[in-house]
């Protein structure tokens, strides 16, 4: 799934969240919060790919082309750079210990960012299982 799906993800469970719990920030904080750990756990996937291509190259390509980050997304890592359970895999082990380091300092901020990586794991899971059964049917299910 994209960056600006998740952000817009991010964005309604923030809007959510600030009428369901007592956050120790305003609003604002919370939506700054909720995009930086919605968008912002995507950042393993660079850490993957050099750890299964071992090259840095898709950081490499952002870093010589923004745009990409914003606009071409698809265009970031090489096909065998990493794999969605690769992705799964890493957001897995970043929410396990973001969440229960979080909830050291504060419990609801734990709760908050717990419920932002959900629904982040969770659309990643159903847009890749969307398009594995548009792949399935050989590609009859549209976009």
């Amino acid at each position: 799934m994209y960056s600006r799906d998740h952000a817009l993800l991010s964005l309604a469970v923030a809007g959510g969240a600030v009428f369901v719990l007592d956050l120790p920030i305003g609003w604002p904080l919370a939506v700054v919060l909720a995009l930086v750990a919605g968008v912002g756990i995507d950042v393993d996937h660079f850490v993957v790919a050099r750890l299964t291509t071992g090259e840095w190259t898709a950081l490499r390509r952002c870093l010589a082309n923004p745009r990409l980050v914003f606009l071409d997304q698809d265009e970031i890592f090489d096909p065998d750079a990493i794999t969605e359970l690769q992705r799964l895999l890493s957001h897995v082990v970043v929410a396990g210990v973001v969440v229960p380091g979080l909830a050291l300092v504060d419990p609801t901020l734990a709760v908050f960012v717990a419920a932002v990586l959900y629904v982040h794991l969770l659309a990643d899971l159903a847009w890749d299982n969307y398009r594995a059964s548009r792949d399935r049917a050989g590609g009859s299910v549209p976009d």
